[in-house]
């Protein structure tokens, strides 16, 4: 059997830290980081034969493989990595058939504060832009209201965003497993409701339609999204960017270490993971399909959330009923993209009047906690950019809210949104608008993708099913060749085998314990040497974003080197990398 010890964890832990605080306090970016989340059980010392350096295999290119293979290679441990597909990145990637450089999956920088991802961003020279943080809102019939009533729909539902967090970061512990944030909304819109009247019910019902938006930053309907594990949805401090010249450049320099120095084999399906004990040290076998089996001295298996909860039995011998639960227990919510490129920004014509101004939301109290964005972000500017006020564009989101126009492509009156992308800085703009689509519409979108007889049959029912919406932008004329789309372009990820399905982890109604969820599942199942990483390991304040997924390869690369005696630890731990002959 392989020798094990555990070293202590001397750091201390403050009673007054919040969950989120006591999280980040051992995630693996701070100082003096020993075990990811203070978790001294998982510190194993593992012996190998004196002259022989570890084989480390790491399933999936994506970017918590990529990053835990360049922290192992900076270690000297011998790295071998097997994807599934051609390519490196995993669900971020890139597409230029629109004829420009777009992302298929992240298009955010979810915080910027002490983001590793934020650097990576400066250090590339990548293009990131702040939006202003107008709406343009449509009605049920499909006409845009007021910029005055956009902007206080708006500020409402944040505010309310705002106090649901704060409600979930104080109170989680009672708040009952089956209430979602929509039940919060509705809650507080009954207290509107007494010191409001008259017209202003309509406001209330559109409200409601409005907080509907959160459905893009998860995922899943808010109906769904847990309120008890609402504070997980928190975000690094900071502004939320939209990454404007895209991921190209940042996953460029993620993955060069490992393309350089470590053994990449594409096209290696993995089908089984075989974990068996030797004398000094556990024996990982991994089957692959139509491919011989390989071996390893440790696997660190980074395949999506999606992936893990339909392939629980590729695990041999099974996982420990403690990790299937947590892998069942926590979701995976579907996001999907569809851009749409026409000649020109047809809806960005600037206003004939040159005393026609743009609007300026207030901007949003940036001491509240941070959310993730996908439209939107919580906190805003309380002054535009200068090219805002310099140049007129449309507002950057556009909300189409229980359309019942749209009853031959869309009789269920799903909430359409878009961002507008010719309101990107002028380098990175063109006239596209990129909708997002999440739970049911992505199933649906993906149907299409799915069964359509060709590529272009289903590019001419999606954009049938878009074309309700787009037409309600102003300056639209059904036969001009400027409102004519020339390109079109849908992710599928709710197709996409390698992806699992969908596209990130998410936490819905009926979750009981969310937080020791991610944390079962990051520390994986070390005394089989077999290691789990990606978003949904993250710290909590990373979850389901291109840091959370960086941050947790990086964590699980420390704690391998660690075992093997090569990080360097403190506290006189004795290295015991070559200890035995």
């Amino acid at each position: 059997m392989d020798a094990r010890t555990h070293a202590s964890n001397n750091r201390s832990v403050s009673q007054g830290m919040t969950r989120l605080q006591q999280d980040l306090f051992g995630s693996p970016h701070q100082q003096g980081f020993d075990t990811l989340n203070g978790d001294s059980s998982s510190m194993t010392c593992r012996v190998l034969p004196r002259g022989r350096i570890p084989h480390i295999g790491i399933i999936g290119a994506g970017v918590a493989g990529l990053r835990c293979a360049d922290t192992l290679l900076q270690h000297g441990v011998k790295v071998t990595i097997l994807e599934g597909r051609d390519r490196v990145g995993g669900r971020l990637c890139q597409s230029s058939q629109l004829g420009h450089l777009v992302d298929l999956g992240p298009n955010w920088i979810h915080g910027t504060d002490h983001n590793p991802i934020m650097d990576l961003a400066e250090e590339t020279g990548t293009i990131t832009s702040k939006w202003d943080g107008r709406h343009s809102i449509f009605d049920h019939l499909g006409q845009r209201i007021s910029d005055e009533t956009a902007g206080k729909l708006t500020e409402l539902v944040w505010k309310v965003i705002e106090e649901a967090m704060e409600h979930s970061n104080s109170h989680s512990s009672s708040i009952p497993a089956n209430q979602s944030l929509m039940d919060f909304f509705e809650e507080r819109v009954k207290e509107m409701s007494l010191k409001m009247k008259g017209s202003a019910n309509a406001e209330r019902e559109m409200l409601l339609q409005v907080a509907e938006m959160w459905g893009a930053f998860v995922g899943s309907p808010i109906q769904k999204q847990s309120l008890k594990f609402f504070f997980l949805e928190e975000c690094i401090d900071g502004e939320n960017l939209f990454v404007a010249g895209t991921y190209d450049k940042i996953l460029e320099r993620i993955a060069a270490p490992a393309l350089k120095k470590a053994e990449i084999k594409f096209g290696h399906k993995v089908t089984r993971i075989s974990s068996t004990a030797r004398d000094e040290t556990p024996k990982i076998t991994v089957d692959l399909v139509d491919r011989e089996p390989m071996s390893f001295d440790e696997v660190v298996m980074t395949a999506p959330l999606g992936w893990l909860k339909g392939n629980q039995d590729a695990f041999v011998p099974s996982l420990p009923s403690r990790l299937v639960q947590a892998i069942k227990s926590i979701s995976y919510g579907h996001l999907d993209k569809v851009y749409i490129t026409f000649p020109s920004a047809f809806w960005d014509q600037p206003p004939k009047a040159r005393n026609d101004s743009v609007v300026v939301p207030v901007a949003h109290n940036v001491s509240a906690p941070n959310v993730t964005a996908t439209t939107a972000p919580l906190h805003q500017f309380s002054t535009p950019e200068p090219r805002v006020t310099s140049n007129y564009h449309f507002p950057g989101f556009s909300i189409w809210t229980s359309p019942e126009y749209a009853s031959e492509t869309n009789p269920l009156k799903w909430n359409q949104e878009c961002v507008n992308l010719a309101a990107l800085p002028s380098s990175t703009a063109h006239p596209t608008l990129l909708y997002y689509t999440f739970g049911p519409t992505s199933l649906h979108i993906a149907s299409i993708l799915r069964n359509s007889k060709s590529p272009s049959a289903a590019q001419a029912e999606i954009l049938k099913f878009f074309e309700p919406y787009y037409s309600r932008l102003p300056y639209y004329t059904a036969d001009s060749a400027d409102c004519k789309p020339v390109a079109m372009l849908a992710t599928g990820w709710a197709n996409d085998e390698l992806a699992g399905y969908g596209s990130y982890c998410n936490f819905q109604v009926g979750l009981e314990r969310g937080d020791e969820d991610i944390e079962v599942m990051r520390k994986g199942m070390p005394e089989r040497g077999v290691w789990l990483a990606g978003e949904h390991t993250a710290p909590f304040v990373a979850l389901g974003t291109v840091t959370g997924a960086y941050w947790a390869g990086e964590g699980v690369a420390r704690r391998i080197i660690n075992s093997y005696g090569l990080g360097g630890i403190e506290n006189g731990r004795k290295a015991c990398y070559g200890m035995a002959e």
